[in-house]
């Protein structure tokens, strides 16, 4: 695996604290959204599809890191829209490393060369960037040709500055295992520190509805991926080893979506990072008025074909802690990729879907309406 010694251990040693606490419910990584808008349109992204008053929203630097003071998570994860687009991410970076934070700053990489040397290569930071297969893959699915070309230009010019490079690729379901396999391979030559994957979920504001993978479709592909690369053990994973295990079909967890809490333009955004299904103002809020018990794949609708890492890879994380040896065993072996799967968990009693995120968008629309309504205070004379 690709995580570095000094992460695994800081990680591990906040992990254990929580587990002899006794403490059910922790973050583990800060889903930070300090934004939007984006310079890309991807078909299967539902964070592009807002209004333009929202899209100019922007969380503050003091928003940021009042975000991790609030939660205490040992990583952050930001995203957006693009981050590179926010004037203040440089300072934010910044804010969050002197807290001793581990960050990943994710990104499209279109704006990486004209952005870099705002930035200083750091071992607690590391550029994610967006590459969701091969060319012909990943310009397919940002719907942009060129930016496979761009993106990997990108990581040769980051790695040339002494900064850690990951990529984040998400499959769908015309992802075909051999080239995801060459495509891992291509990534691994470049010296990446880490790769991430995650199936694709279905946003429910997403242009295109037509290629997310269901639950039986991503365990096989990534048995056929996972297959061609010693179970895994071939590329520089920067993810729980028990998380691909999971993918692969050989484990069934439950989603634990407090693990990723995620901050957006919106408040504290329930129940995950893929779902809002409502906003709280601070995250002790969001973690005492959240129905958690409500959300999970067998409990709600939405939930059923979700196997992405937001929600599913604290639970693979939480199980390493409890489970050492049998996650160790998995390591050393690589992840199985024959033979019977675990039990799914059935969804015979999930409730129906409710279709409430239009509301959020409306209500916020009229708080920005209101405040920019009001009139202006003049400035006092010094």
């Amino acid at each position: 695996m690709a995580i570095p010694l000094h992460q695994a251990a800081r990680i591990g040693s906040y992990l254990l604290r929580q587990h002899l606490s006794g403490r059910e419910r922790y973050p583990l990584v800060l889903m930070l959204e300090p934004l939007f808008r984006c310079n890309l349109a991807c078909a299967g992204c539902g964070k592009i599809d807002y209004p333009a008053e929202i899209l100019d929203q922007r969380l503050s630097y003091d928003d940021c890191m009042a975000a991790i003071d609030e939660c205490g998570a040992p990583v952050v994860s930001i995203a957006g829209g693009e981050p590179l687009l926010h004037r203040e991410m440089p300072q934010i970076v910044k804010g969050y490393l002197e807290r001793k934070k581990f960050v990943i700053l994710c990104t499209n990489a279109l704006l990486l060369a004209k952005k870099i040397d705002d930035y200083r290569p750091h071992p607690s930071f590391t550029w994610s960037i967006h590459l969701d297969g091969n060319r012909a893959m990943h310009d397919k699915s940002v719907c942009q040709k060129g930016t496979y070309d761009k993106a990997v230009e990108a990581i040769k010019l980051a790695k040339s500055k002494g900064f850690r490079v990951s990529i984040n690729c998400t499959l769908f379901n015309d992802a075909d295992p051999a080239e995801v396999a060459a495509f891992l391979d291509d990534m691994k030559a470049l010296g990446l520190d880490g790769i991430t994957v995650s199936p694709g979920y279905a946003y429910e504001r997403a242009p295109d509805q037509k290629h997310f993978l269901n639950r039986t479709r991503t365990k096989e592909l990534f048995r056929g991926i996972l297959a061609r690369g010693r179970g895994g053990k071939a590329w520089p994973f920067s993810q729980s080893i028990n998380f691909l295990n999971f993918l692969a079909g050989n484990e069934t967890y439950q989603c634990t979506p407090w693990g990723n809490p995620t901050r957006t333009v919106f408040g504290w955004q329930k129940p995950c990072y893929l779902l809002g299904e409502g906003y709280a103002e601070t995250f002790r809020e969001l973690m005492d008025t959240t129905e958690w018990d409500k959300y999970g794949v067998g409990k709600y609708e939405k939930c059923a074909d979700c196997m992405v890492h937001c929600g599913l890879l604290a639970s693979a994380v939480k199980d390493m802690v409890r489970r050492p040896l049998r996650a160790a065993a998995v390591a050393l072996g690589g992840v199985r990729t024959e033979g019977a799967m675990a039990k799914d968990i059935p969804l015979d009693g999930q409730r129906p879907a409710e279709f409430v995120f239009s509301d959020h968008v409306g209500r916020k629309l009229a708080e920005i309406r209101t405040a920019k309504s009001r009139p202006q205070q003049p400035v006092a004379a010094e």
